[in-house]
């Protein structure tokens, strides 16, 4: 038995120890956590202190439970998955997406009419309550079975001017897009943020998340001529599961201009 002797609520002592433990390298990563009978044999504590204590844990991040099977220490491996975020053109003028092939779709697109928000209608230079059209897709790596949220955002002033956007049932997947939208004449350029946030409810459930586990959201925007913003990409993924990968080049040094 571990002699509990610590400052603080005795569920946190607990905690404190089975933390040590698994830092330490007694519980290794992605073994299951001794049961709750052990742990208070363990500690000599009583069962309502070891819930607590797993329970805070597992806020923490350090213990993931996995539903008809227990609780696991979670593992500090590589992610199950690498997003390349780089996009090609082929010799015939079609855009090509490296990870386009890796996903499946886990159900039917699902397209609708919405009002622009806020914080999407400030990254697609438009006023909030704009009509917009939207596309949800739900993929997922058939390798790995991570699962992703997909969302496409396109104003409907930018459809009524290249009518394809809208005319391609459920709306097209981004390398069509682009396509078409170069099509129209617009010479395509992209900008992109990422950024790690905890899911909302219904994002950790469609995504079939662990307890506290972050989520990577990235916004990729679609800029055509005069660097007018087109599409609004969205893409959030469990943190725990994926890595992005970017090729970067040198831009080259805007010329100074000469005193005069």
């Amino acid at each position: 038995m571990t002699e509990i002797q610590r400052p603080g609520a005795l569920y946190q002592q607990v905690a404190a120890a089975i933390r040590e433990a698994i830092l330490s390298g007694e519980f290794e990563p992605g073994a299951p956590l001794p049961s709750e009978a052990q742990l208070i044999q363990r500690y000599g504590v009583s069962r309502p202190t070891v819930r607590n204590a797993v329970a805070a844990l597992r806020a923490e991040g350090l213990i993931e439970v996995r539903h008809g099977k227990g609780s696991f220490v979670r593992s500090d491996g590589q992610p199950a998955v690498t997003i390349e975020r780089r996009i090609s053109r082929a010799r015939d003028g079609k855009f090509v997406l490296p990870n386009g092939a890796v996903w499946d779709e886990a159900e039917e697109p699902t397209p609708y009419r919405a009002r622009a928000t806020q914080a999407n209608g400030q990254l697609l230079g438009i006023a909030a309550e704009e009509e917009l059209f939207v596309c949800d897709r739900l993929l997922i790596d058939p390798a790995s079975t991570t699962r992703a949220m997909h969302r496409t955002i396109t104003p409907l002033a930018v459809a009524a001017d290249i009518p394809a956007l809208g005319e391609t049932p459920p709306g097209p997947p981004p390398a069509t897009a682009y396509e078409l939208m170069t099509q129209a004449g617009h010479k395509l350029w992209w900008s992109e943020t990422v950024r790690a946030r905890m899911p909302l409810p219904d994002e950790r459930t469609t995504l079939r998340l662990p307890d506290a586990t972050p989520i990577l959201h990235v916004a990729r925007i679609t800029h055509g001529t005069d660097d007018r913003p087109l599409m609004l990409e969205e893409l959030r993924v469990g943190a725990d599961r994926a890595e992005l990968a970017y090729r970067i080049t040198a831009d080259k040094e805007p010329a100074r201009r000469a005193r005069a």
